[in-house]
């Protein structure tokens, strides 16, 4: 189910994916707080449709200010510890990985997960894209589904 909200019209590109972190300093007095802050904090959402014919409206936080656009939760690509992954089990991740350099390491530390959570596996995606993991972690690629 879509959503209507704000936000930054640099983002506001059918396809774009974020994570809605909350309100920020500079929404305070702002007259379209309610439009802006109308989604779940900590959750990844890709944006769906940009509202046609819908101005763009001034923001403290944006440059060029924001725009009306529907956006729907989406789920986290992540890779958690193969034993017992599966599709509709549940998993948590493996812990913070020092390698920034992997290929692997924005799934090691998704955007939109927490370490101290279970996630229910929404699809088992495939191997993941390392070759070696440098901490020896046996991982698989998965998509988790973090709204509960």
């Amino acid at each position: 189910m879509s959503t209507v909200t704000l936000i930054g019209s640099r983002l506001a590109e059918p396809g774009t994916e974020f994570v809605y972190e909350g309100e920020a300093d500079g929404c305070a007095g702002c007259p379209y707080r309610s439009q802006c802050l109308n989604l779940s904090q900590g959750t990844r959402y890709r944006v769906t449709s940009i509202r046609e014919n819908a101005q763009t409206l001034e923001c403290a936080i944006h440059d060029e200010g924001v725009r009306a656009v529907e956006v729907e939760p989406v789920p986290v690509p992540a890779n958690v510890p193969t034993k017992g992954a599966f599709a509709g089990s549940k998993a948590s991740l493996q812990g913070p990985c020092p390698y920034v350099e992997c290929p692997s390491h924005e799934y090691c530390e998704p955007d939109g997960a927490e370490f101290d959570e279970e996630y229910r596996i929404r699809e088992i995606v495939g191997d993941p894209p390392h070759d070696v993991c440098h901490l020896d972690r046996s991982l698989q690629l998965v998509e988790l589904d973090t709204d509960g």
